[in-house]
């Protein structure tokens, strides 16, 4: 069987790989001058793999649509992607989190792993190949497609075409949108498109100028909280790593928390009217009493000096200013003149630090995509239309989600080898 893979992501690489292992003609058409360029910025250019979590633990960290991915989670799991990069050389670490990465910390060696392997496998890989139509007969069933190849139309028949073109996010590595429109003209529903695994901004007032004051600063082991102020109800609470920006925050839990921010109810007029708080704990391990005595401890070894140099031992040099300014302590008042009310502010401050948040960073800067081709029009065992004869879909394209660390990935080998597999 002649098979067409559009997108030489990660997704349509292992849909080559078990496309090939059932002893297929398969072509990828990679539109960027080489295959797996998000696999390049994956993990902060280290590539988180996957996650060492159970398999049936992944759909527990899918909030878009997890329960649709059972049958290729079965198929193909994170311990087959880690055989087939094992076969190919490369070694690898669990860290912090249950993320897996290459001992080299270098995503490229993922990225080559995968092209070797389709390419042993005997798949042919036409670069600067964009897709312009998947042809459909009368009867509903594929045909081939209409390419620009190195700016030459052409036509190139197949009995299979898996589309694998990625989402919106990080469109300098080929993911521009293109398989929503191909999907659509075959008569398919795309879910709203919308960032996900994206930094969130600030109001554009207090809240901005304590993010600007604090801008590169890395928070670990803080905690969050998102909550919406007019239900007074908690959206969604993390505990890890965070980064103050030039326009509000950023890092895993916030990304992470931004998967969640997008589905609640009515986000966008809370979001507008201000009644959306991100609450940092930035000491989770002590209750309000320990920080109370913590700070009396560290008060009483440096009593004679004034408030802005007491900080140095319980805060981050880059937070001292905004925290001092934020606590209304006079930054010049001696320590053993603070009175038991503005200490008791002082530590209601460090366990309760907030901003207001106004929105989301645009879906360029997103991980993810959230949003796609409409689940309900896919065959979730083999990911092949329900609408289209030979036309199956894998990776981002389809509107399933995850959180970060390496699920995501997961999810495009997963339905990428599974779409290969039917024949």
């Amino acid at each position: 069987m002649k098979v067409i893979i559009i997108g030489g992501g990660p997704a349509g690489l292992l849909a080559a790989v078990s496309s090939a292992q059932n002893k297929n003609e398969v072509t990828i058409l990679e539109k960027m001058d080489m295959p797996g360029k998000k696999i390049l910025i994956t993990g902060k250019g280290r590539c988180n793999i996957t996650s060492s979590l159970p398999i049936d633990e992944f759909i527990k960290n899918i909030p878009g649509n997890g329960m649709f991915m059972y049958s290729a989670f079965n198929n193909f799991t994170n311990e087959d992607i880690l055989k087939i990069l094992k076969e190919q050389g490369v070694q690898t670490k669990v860290e912090r989190g249950n993320r897996i990465f290459p001992v080299s910390d270098k995503s490229k060696d993922v990225q080559l792993a995968l092209i070797n392997k389709v390419k042993k496998l005997g798949v042919k890989i036409l670069k600067n190949a964009k897709v312009e139509e998947i042809l459909v007969n009368e009867d509903k069933k594929v045909e081939g497609v209409v390419a620009s190849i190195n700016g030459k139309i052409e036509k190139i028949s197949a009995e299979k075409v898996i589309l694998a073109t990625g989402g919106k996010s990080y469109p300098g590595t080929g993911s521009t949108g293109d398989g929503y429109k191909l999907a659509q003209e075959l008569g398919h529903t795309i879910s709203k498109i919308r960032p996900s695994l994206v930094p969130l901004t600030a109001k554009k007032d207090k809240s901005l100028d304590i993010c600007k004051q604090m801008q590169g600063l890395s928070l670990k082991n803080v905690k969050i909280y998102l909550k919406d102020t007019e239900k007074d109800k908690i959206i969604y609470k993390d505990f890890g790593e965070m980064l103050f920006t030039h326009f509000g925050v950023s890092g895993p839990i916030i990304l992470s928390s931004s998967a969640h921010l997008l589905r609640y109810k009515n986000v966008e007029k809370l979001l507008s009217e201000n009644k959306i708080i991100l609450s940092i704990d930035l000491k989770p391990a002590l209750s309000e009493e320990q920080l109370d005595s913590r700070i009396l401890r560290d008060f009483d070894k440096e009593k004679n000096k004034e408030f802005r140099n007491s900080l140095n031992d319980l805060l981050p040099k880059k937070m001292i200013e905004t925290i001092v300014e934020l606590s209304n302590i006079s930054p010049i008042k001696r320590v053993n003149e603070i009175t038991k009310k503005e200490r008791t502010k002082l530590v209601h401050l460090l366990k309760n630090l907030e901003i207001v948040i106004s929105g989301f960073r645009p879906i360029e800067e997103a991980i993810i995509t959230s949003g796609g081709i409409n689940i309900k029009e896919i065959n979730p065992k083999t990911m092949e239309s329900k609408i289209v004869k030979g036309l199956y879909f894998a990776g981002e394209v389809i509107d399933v989600d995850a959180y970060t660390g390496g699920f995501n990935l997961q999810i495009a080998y997963s339905t990428g080898f599974t779409a290969g597999m039917d024949n």
